[in-house]
């Protein structure tokens, strides 16, 4: 049975920039999860690597990176992504160079996304709401109906609007 609060308290810990306590929580609340998805296990381990190079402690990012970060860097589809984070590195301010969004709160909460799809997979459950999923719905079939129709004859959507009608 899975325990929202666990849940919710391990989600928080990622958009935080606390990726080693979101890491040791999702192996006791859903162990083998990042052993079976080495994606979402590299994204946790870079997120704790970006977050030593935003308190500015470089040499201990560089040492996690060496150890933790290197066994990925066998595997192709990692290699670019590697090259990103550790050009972080090269930057006196990691804010200022080409790679400032990974810094950014999107990208933890991207992982924090991630990280909340694969434990509700893991716990068999639906990774979106069903409100989520006619939101989904409705936002492509309105899509697809204003490339067919002239685009002039339906407004956007407007969340607003549609619940004050």
């Amino acid at each position: 049975m899975l325990c929202w609060d666990f849940v919710s308290a391990i989600l928080n810990f990622v958009v935080e920039g606390d990726a080693v306590k979101a890491i040791e929580l999702t192996e006791e609340l859903a162990p083998n999860l990042l052993e079976n998805d080495m994606d979402l296990h590299f994204d946790l381990i870079s997120l704790h690597f970006i977050e030593l190079i935003r308190s500015r402690k470089c040499t201990e990012a560089l040492e996690f990176g060496q150890k933790k970060l290197t066994p990925f860097g066998k595997v192709s589809k990692y290699v670019e992504k590697l090259e990103d984070f550790m050009a972080l590195l090269a930057y006196e301010e990691p804010e200022k160079s080409p790679m400032f969004h990974l810094l950014a709160p999107e990208y933890r909460q991207n992982v924090a996304d991630s990280l909340n799809r694969a434990i509700l997979a893991h716990a068999n459950l639906p990774a979106y709401s069903s409100l989520e999923r006619v939101i989904q719905q409705s936002t492509v079939v309105r899509q697809y109906l204003q490339q067919e129709v002239d685009k002039d004859s339906y407004p956007p959507f407007c969340l607003k609007a549609f619940l004050d009608k």
